[in-house]
């Protein structure tokens, strides 16, 4: 009888994780699909799903019309350039709430966290204008400033969560032993903590190469990621779904491919210390 209960329990929870899956992903598949279409297909008011004249002219037109290439090289420089800053400011502090905790480290953990719920558009005015005396609108440093700013909250809860189930006896066997703070972070915690660090790394990459808001409104060309490639196909005449279908799929497929392959790591460093 229990095991009949449970195997019953298992089949729902699998279709129901299937069901979910595939409601998650049919955006991506309609998008990949239009993206073969003509624009007269797209916007047919009964689209078929494969039975149609695929076609490849909208990837033709959008490699013809947009420097793609330029794009998704300054989509690569600020997403990596603002995961590997943010980690070199994530580590230090996440090591000092994990293992040189006060009274106040709890709240300071939970105020870093508070401010994902800020809405962007609340700090936009003083943003752009700090960027504008800078001269940081339009250029790579300054969106790699921003991404990382916006997910260093993240940065810090997910190491700190690794670091804290690192017994802290290898440490204070390391200062035992003399090792300097510099020493004892750089020669015993990162080789311990790699694998978090990795998974932290990868999740700041596709949360950077995602953020739409920031990059449309502080950049115009010269820096551009992505995503502003993707938005330069809606205009004043209206939205070509083809083509802005296949420059959708040119600027997620990279990133679906990072997900894919480093799926293992990213679900372990989202789930790790949610059980104790």
């Amino acid at each position: 009888m229990a095991s009949a209960a449970n195997k019953k329990s298992k089949l729902i929870y699998t279709l129901a994780a299937w069901t979910i899956s595939g409601m998650i992903f049919f955006p991506i598949l309609w998008t990949l699909i239009t993206s073969f279409k003509t624009e007269a297909e797209a916007i047919s008011a009964t689209p078929a799903l494969f039975a149609f004249d695929w076609t490849l002219e909208n990837y033709q037109d959008v490699l013809a019309r947009s420097p793609y290439f330029d794009h998704f090289w300054n989509s690569v420089v600020i997403s990596l350039g603002s995961s590997l800053l943010g980690l070199l400011i994530a580590v230090p502090a996440a090591w000092s709430m994990a293992f040189v905790q006060t009274k106040k480290t709890k709240n300071l953990l939970m105020w870093m966290l508070s401010t994902k719920m800020l809405p962007p558009v609340g700090v936009l005015i003083p943003i752009y204008l700090l960027f504008r005396d800078f001269a940081l609108l339009d250029t790579k440093l300054g969106l790699v400033i921003v991404m990382t700013l916006i997910n260093l909250p993240i940065m810090v809860w997910m190491l700190y969560t690794y670091f804290r189930e690192i017994p802290g006896e290898i440490l204070e066997a390391s200062r035992m032993d003399g090792a300097t703070i510099g020493e004892e972070i750089f020669h015993v915690l990162l080789p311990i903590a790699l694998p978090g660090i990795a998974s932290t790394l990868l999740l700041n990459v596709i949360l950077a190469w995602n953020e739409a808001f920031w990059t449309l409104i502080l950049t115009a060309a010269n820096a551009a990621p992505l995503t502003a490639f993707i938005a330069s196909y809606s205009s004043p005449e209206g939205l070509f779904y083809a083509k802005l279908s296949a420059a959708s799929a040119m600027a997620i497929v990279p990133i679906l491919i990072l997900g894919w392959f480093s799926q293992k790591q990213l679900v372990r460093g989202l789930s790790f210390g949610a059980v104790k």
